[in-house]
């Protein structure tokens, strides 16, 4: 066999990955319903003649609860009710042909109970129009584009950036992101970049989020910054959301003199690490929440920074903690930030996050911008 072949061919699924391998299969091209359908009532008729073959003993009724399951993840309401007829009379021929009729109650009421559960999840998909395993996979996707948006671009030297968002609890899905563009030609580019952090939790603030995270995508770099929060409220205005609004803040830095302007809505103050003092400092940049006033304005604050000088942005699940006043949170942030100065700030924000804010049950988000000296 040829180095050719041997590319062509790819590497063997060993059978213990064969069930990983389906499911990431499946999700990536789910099958059609009519197909999903014909395989489920095949599912159904091999489990019925496996029961009269071998003895409902050995294949009780209680498996027709295999098909149900695969149905409500597959189906839309009208085919699973289809196969929920079909898987009825199943039962019944299950019942009457078996040689040692051995049907105990509770089998009928597991496989009756089953089937609501997955009519309901089929019910509830399909009227998203999420169907199948396509749910799955848009919440997938949504995750990804998150991911990407908060994407950094790479800085010229000396500069360096991180940037943290780690969701509630674990999951998949934060309000808190952030969006960083380059603009301006080569020789004098300016870096921007949003943290903001939208109201709520889980796959609705995540939705929410993306929406936002887009809109704010597309403002970087096509408007001065002194604008930038103003045209973020006033999309957030329009969209009349329930939980409509969200905090941020918004730096712009010209990469060829260290000059830096920021602003805030409704965001915990950004700090400076001054490397001359070699102690971090507050800025003080203040201005409402995103989505509340139609017409807010920011005022943004201007800086320098130097050779070993950083900034530190972060969102208010790092330093809030309920019956504790907001800056306790923010003197621990600090203390902990002044730790990671001695070992350098590569790798300081994922310190940052885990040492500050463990286990909180909220987001979190952070940004770590340093110039090298």
């Amino acid at each position: 066999m040829t180095s050719g072949q041997a590319g062509r061919r790819g590497p063997a699924t060993s059978p213990a990955h064969w069930p990983a391998a389906l499911l990431s299969r499946l999700r990536s091209e789910p099958p059609t319903e009519s197909i999903a359908l014909l395989w489920l009532v095949a599912l159904s008729v091999v489990l019925l003649l496996l029961g009269l073959t071998v003895g409902t003993r050995w294949v009780p009724p209680g498996v027709q609860v295999l098909p149900l399951l695969g149905g409500g993840v597959l189906l839309g309401r009208r085919a699973f009710l289809q196969l929920a007829l079909l898987v009825a009379v199943v039962l019944v021929l299950t019942f009457w042909l078996a040689p040692d009729r051995y049907a105990p109650p509770g089998a009928v009421l597991v496989v009756g109970a089953s089937a609501l559960l997955a009519f309901e999840f089929a019910r509830s998909r399909d009227e998203t129009g999420l169907g199948g395993l396509r749910g799955d996979t848009v919440l997938v996707e949504l995750r990804r584009r998150l991911e990407l948006q908060g994407a950094l671009p790479q800085l010229p030297r000396p500069w360096s950036a991180e940037v943290v968002i780690s969701p509630a609890g674990g999951g998949p899905f934060a309000g808190d992101f952030a969006v960083s563009a380059l603009s301006g030609p080569a020789h004098e580019r300016r870096f921007e970049i949003a943290l903001a952090d939208v109201s709520g939790k889980g796959v609705d603030a995540g939705t929410r989020a993306l929406l936002l995270s887009g809109a704010m995508g597309g403002l970087l770099g096509s408007k001065a910054p002194e604008e930038f929060l103003g045209a973020a409220n006033a999309y957030l205005v329009r969209q009349d959301w329930e939980e409509g609004f969200a905090t941020a803040v918004h730096l712009t830095l010209d990469l060829r003199t260290g000059r830096y302007r920021l602003a805030s809505a409704g965001h915990p103050p950004a700090a400076h690490f001054d490397a001359g003092s070699g102690r971090w400092g507050l800025i003080e940049s203040g201005g409402p929440a995103l989505g509340l006033l139609p017409h807010a304005v920011y005022d943004g604050s201007t800086g320098e920074l130097r050779p070993g000088d950083a900034l530190l942005l972060y969102t208010d699940g790092l330093v809030e903690v309920p019956g504790r006043d907001l800056s306790v949170g923010i003197d621990k942030l600090l203390g902990e930030a002044e730790r990671i100065v001695t070992r350098g700030f590569a790798g300081g924000g994922r310190i940052l996050v885990e040492k500050v804010a463990d286990g909180t049950t909220d987001d979190r988000g952070l940004v770590l911008l340093w110039r090298a000296r």
